[in-house]
This record gives C-alpha cells, structure tokens and sequence, in this order.
C-alpha cells in the first residue's frame, strides 16, 4: 500500500505540474470539499422501502440481481449508508424516498408526518449530514394503473396530492431539525401504453395538482421544490405526462428547480448541454447522475465521457451556487455499499477534473478564435496526473485511495451483509 510519505511526495509533483498551467490545486480542493454529493437510499434496499413487508415495485422501475445483502429495515440501512460515507472523501448528503418511513404499515401515505422520520433525522444529526426529500408516488395500489397526479378520476388525484403536500411539510421540518435546508424533489410514473387520444387533459391536471400541493408557502431556507421529468418507462412507452418540455415550462413560470436526471433523455442528448440552457430560466438545477446504457436503466455511475462532459459544464458555467447533485441508480447485482461508494467517489472525482482546468485560460483562448491551442489544451489535459491530486485529497478527508477501499467492503460483507438472510 502506498504510504501517505508517497501520496504526499506524488501530490507535491503533480501540483507542481498543474501549477505551470496556472491552476492552484490546493485551492481546488478545498473548494471541492464543500461540495456536498446526496446519496440515494435506494440503492441499499433495492428500491422496496419499509412501509410494509409485500410492497412491490411499480411504476416501469425494475431492479436486477440478487446480490446478498439487502437492508432489510431502517437500522440496517442506515448501518451500511454509515460505511459507504466513511469510504467517500467530503461531507455529503442522503437523498430519502417517503416509502422509507418506519411505521411498519399502520399509516398510509396521505397521512405522514415528520415523526415517521425521527430516527432518520436523529441519525442525520448524529452524523452532520443533511437529507434531502422525494414524495413516493409510485409502488402503491393508488398507482397501480400508472397514473397519480393526473388520474382522471379526482379522488385518486386527492390522496396525491395530500401525500405531495405532506412531503413538502416533512421536508421542511427535516430542514428546520438539521439547519440544512432540504430539497424536496416530485418525480411521478404517469404515462400511457400506447398512443392516447387525449395528450392535454393529463398535463393540465397535473399543472393543478401541482399548483395545488405548492400552494402552501414554505420558507426556502428549509425547503426547497424541485420537479423531475422522463422520457418514458416500462408501462408509458408511447406518452408521458411530466415530459421534460412540460416540467421546463413549469419550472420557469413557477420558479422551482428543474430536476434533470441523466437518464431520462435519448441517449443522443447531451445533458451537459442543457445546464447553460435551461439555467437561463429556471432558478437552480438538480442533477439525478445515473448512467442510463439502453433507456433509464440507472447504472452505477462511472466516469465516463458523459459524467465528465456535466462535472465541466457545471465548473465552465459558474453554475456549482445553482446546481445540486444527487446519485440515483440501483444495481442488485453487485455488492450495494460498493455500488454507493463507486458512484460518489466518481461523481466528485468528475467535479475534481473539471476544477483542474484551466477555465480561464481556456475561455481566452476561445474568444480570440485560437482553437488549435485550445485544442492542444484540452487534449493535454488529459494525460495530467489527476490521479495524484486525488489520492491525495482522500489522504486529507481520512478515507482510503482508489485501490484500497474495496478491502474494507469485503470484510463488512463477511461480517454483516452474509448473515442476512
């Protein structure tokens, strides 16, 4: 194993080397670090929650694998969230799903409060850690047909939008309770099969569904709302109501956050691409970082072209005060805790490559039509010692190097996550 002696000795080369371009890595990394990256919980429990023991995934969603391991209620999964954060340099954030309240059944979802949360919130304090907010529209009788908020009939419409209008509520107090203000993101199923003769009447109930579950005003330095559209889905292939055009135009005349996540939009989309765009008119943006490979198949999250392209376009942009960062993929077929831990660790490491651009420089270069030296820039850029910058920053957050955090996975794997059965 390298020692820190090595990292430190490997670190102060390649500063040296990135200084030559005019970046000062020591104040990348101090900047990186108060990034904040929200976990989803999900990925721990393959998406079932706790709210009762034969809920059933719905919603065109679909976990694969069978990996051993899958937290089973709140204490486990809060126990194998603490060992993914030990193993991600930073202090982030854990994005929770309303189907995740302990109440063990006795309450549905129209019906929640704060308190089906306590032991989240306490455990959030215990650990400094903010949590972020998701009303569960999804996985419910209620939803069995593949409409919620915009269901024709007006009753089902009802215990929607009060479980809408509770989450808001809840996330407010998690932000009251934790001094970290809480974003509380609506993301919905609704779509159709096939082709609907009637694409209007939806959107329209679900603009006033909306309207009415944010009629409420919350104090923004509790609560924050977001809205996530979709491309389409197991069960709404042919139409979805929430479309991206419909949750931009929503965004921008209501002045909520835009929530996109990278896997709903065709894979000919660049996503990067869109943050300077849609930034023009809505107030902030949520990334979901997925990794989609044929439609929204939520992979653990690499770094590839894609990450990187969006880690760049948020530094580019000057866009890091208005775009948050949340992970959302679930793979069974790995070790869960390792599926967590490569994505942040990814996902930051993506922000940390971008920071060591010489932005500037770069933006000069550009301006006066020298694209052959921004060119040789960019393309030198990539053979830089970035790997060293980055061992090192985990040297300083406490947490292993790349090569040497798996070990500590493994032996949790045989010491807690086997005797699960």
């Amino acid at each position: 194993m390298a020692t820190d002696r090595q990292i430190e000795q490997c670190y102060r080369n390649a500063r040296d080397r990135y200084a030559q371009l005019g970046v000062d890595t020591d104040q990348v990394l101090r900047r990186l670090a108060r990034i904040p990256i929200s976990l989803h919980c999900w990925q721990g429990d393959d998406v079932v929650g706790f709210e009762r023991k034969d809920t059933q995934l719905g919603g065109g969603l679909a976990v694969t694998g069978n990996y051993p391991g899958r937290a089973r209620c709140g204490d486990e999964l809060r126990e194998d969230l603490q060992v993914a954060f030990s193993l991600i340099p930073g202090r982030h954030r854990l994005n929770l799903h309303a189907f995740y309240a302990e109440t063990d059944g006795a309450v549905d979802r129209d019906s929640l409060e704060p308190e089906h949360y306590r032991h989240w919130i306490s455990w959030a304090r215990q650990h400094r850690i903010g949590l972020d907010f998701n009303p569960t529209f999804f996985s419910h009788p209620k939803a069995a047909d593949g409409m919620t908020l915009s269901h024709p009939d007006k009753a089902i419409r009802r215990f929607w939008i009060e479980h809408g209008i509770r989450c808001r509520r809840i996330g407010a107090a998690i932000g009251k309770a934790l001094g970290k203000t809480c974003i509380t993101n609506i993301w919905i199923p609704d779509g159709m099969k096939d082709n609907p003769v009637d694409r209007k009447g939806p959107r329209q109930r679900l603009a006033a569904s909306l309207d009415e579950i944010f009629r409420e005003q919350i104090d923004p330095r509790l609560n924050l709302d977001a809205v996530e559209s979709k491309l389409f889905g197991i069960g709404s292939e042919s139409y979805v109501v929430g479309s991206h055009e419909f949750y931009l135009g929503y965004a921008a005349a209501r002045r909520k956050i835009l929530t996109l996540d990278t896997g709903h939009f065709h894979p000919t989309e660049s996503v990067a691409d869109k943050l300077s765009a849609v930034l023009m008119w809505v107030p902030a943006v949520l990334l979901h970082v997925s990794r989609p490979v044929r439609w929204d198949s939520d992979h653990v999250v690499i770094l590839n072209d894609d990450l990187q392209a969006i880690a760049c376009e948020a530094v580019r942009g000057g866009f890091l005060d208005r775009v948050f960062i949340a992970l959302d993929y679930f793979d069974a077929s790995i070790n869960r805790i390792a599926a967590w831990v490569i994505g942040a660790r990814n996902a930051i490491k993506a922000l940390m490559v971008a920071m060591l651009e010489p932005t500037d420089r770069l933006r000069q270069l550009e301006l006066e039509g020298n694209y052959t030296e921004r060119l040789v820039v960019l393309e030198e850029l990539k053979t830089m010692p970035f790997g060293h910058v980055w061992d090192y920053y985990c040297l300083q957050q406490q947490v292993p190097p790349d090569r040497f955090w798996m070990p500590k996975v493994r032996a949790y794997e045989r010491q807690v996550l086997s005797r699960r059965i």
